[in-house]
């Protein structure tokens, strides 16, 4: 009789750890859910460091439902669990961050003649049955701007519909180009923000023509425009 008292008492234990470790991991949920998506909302930080941010986050999400709802290091045995747990991550995430550590050092590496290549390949379907899609095909002249000590050079920049233009980071600080005029941001060619770290470059095929400023979102003072003609 007292052993069966004992069990209740002890599976009336475990249920109620279970049922508050569940709610601790809902509400760190919601909150760890709630502060990301108030930055990106608000805009509170941009870029690379959002990005760093969000999987930060990501990481913190992943550690409360691994913890909290799937109750890693409570059963059997738990620290070789647990050590095989971090041991499988870890190569994981060697592998991977590894792989794009090299592609991403290949690509901000290459010249701006490699880098017009590329789009240009990338851009290989010109036309479907006969019908021209409007993409651009073929070897187009590149222009080149130079960003250096707060300074555009040059200031304006005059080309022609699916010529090339090379952003140049002259300065070991991460510029984040975008067009407009700040902080009204608008996009080109799909894209509203160019990341640009210290000493690297950035080439964008001009597909659409018009007049069009551009700038840097950390210093607004840093801008240029461009004249992209048919």
């Amino acid at each position: 009789m007292n052993n069966q008292i004992h069990h209740k008492l002890v599976v009336h234990h475990d249920q109620h750890k279970t049922i508050d470790s569940y709610i601790i991991g809902f509400v760190l949920s919601l909150i760890f859910t709630a502060i990301p998506y108030y930055m990106v909302v608000n805009q509170t930080v941009t870029g690379t460091s959002l990005l760093l941010t969000i999987l930060g986050f990501a990481v913190l999400q992943m550690l409360i439902q691994i913890f909290f709802f799937l109750h890693l290091g409570r059963g059997p045995k738990p620290l070789y669990n647990v050590v095989f747990f971090a041991s499988t991550v870890g190569i994981i995430l060697i592998v991977v961050g590894g792989s794009v550590v090299i592609i991403n050092n290949l690509h901000h590496n290459k010249t701006p003649a490699d880098q017009t290549k590329s789009l240009v390949e990338g851009e290989g379907i010109y036309q479907i049955h006969g019908e021209h899609t409007g993409a651009c095909h073929g070897q187009y002249p590149n222009h080149q701007v130079t960003i250096k000590n707060g300074v555009v050079t040059p200031e304006h920049t005059s080309a022609q519909k699916c010529d090339t233009l090379t952003f140049i980071n002259q300065v070991s600080e991460v510029r984040e180009l975008t067009f407009g005029e700040h902080p009204e941001h608008k996009s080109y060619a799909g894209e509203t923000e160019y990341i640009i770290r210290g000493g690297k470059s950035k080439t964008i095929t001009l597909s659409e023509s018009g007049t069009y400023q551009f700038h840097d979102h950390l210093q607004p003072e840093t801008a240029g425009d461009l004249t992209v003609t048919q």
